[in-house]
């Protein structure tokens, strides 16, 4: 169990922790900053979610940089990432902040791809890596939940909606990123059709 295992680990640990925060009717009050007031158990909640984004980046990294992929980090990052993605939509849904067609279309997505992946490596050995736009997806999932948990903070002094544009933005980068991989893997499906 190395480093980078380690932190997906703790990531897949938050994901619960979280969830309860999100959920529980916790009467801890408010607190208001930078234009938002935002309740306190969700602001616990979202702090987790921050912690648990750091923790992705910082395990790959360091497994590439010092040669400890595993097939546990292999299987178990993505894994948390979709995890950790998909819990926080399903509940900014039924808080009614993230209209459920959106948090529908961004979870077919996820499990869409991570099929076609299965059935690559399975077939043909073939590791289908992240591209630019599969990148961006999930930058700017992140940056929309974290935005969306914290009720636009900062940009609420103005009236933004910062997190419902990022919203838009990372579901147009999620059917684009996932066109894009049916369209690079599309050869895994070439038997159905002979």
């Amino acid at each position: 169990m190395n480093l980078p295992n380690k932190l997906t680990v703790v990531r897949l640990i938050i994901i619960p922790f979280f969830l309860l925060l999100m959920v529980l009717p916790l009467s801890w009050g408010s607190v208001t900053f930078w234009g938002a007031t935002i309740p306190l158990a969700q602001l616990i909640a979202a702090i987790l979610f921050i912690a648990a984004t750091i923790t992705d980046n910082l395990d790959g990294r360091i497994a590439r940089k010092n040669r400890l992929v595993t097939n546990f980090g292999k299987f178990t990052d993505p894994l948390a990432d979709k995890l950790l993605v998909m819990t926080a939509f399903i509940v900014l849904t039924g808080n009614h902040v993230v209209p459920a067609w959106v948090t529908s279309i961004i979870i077919w997505r996820e499990l869409a791809v991570t099929g076609l992946r299965l059935l690559l490596v399975e077939q043909d050995g073939i590791v289908l890596a992240a591209k630019m736009p599969g990148k961006i997806k999930t930058t700017t999932q992140f940056i929309a939940i974290i935005f969306l948990l914290l009720n636009n903070v900062i940009f609420a002094i103005w009236n933004i909606p910062f997190g419902q544009i990022m919203l838009y933005i990372c579901l147009f980068f999620t059917i684009y990123s996932g066109v894009d991989y049916f369209i690079q893997g599309r050869d895994v499906f070439s038997d159905g059709f002979k």
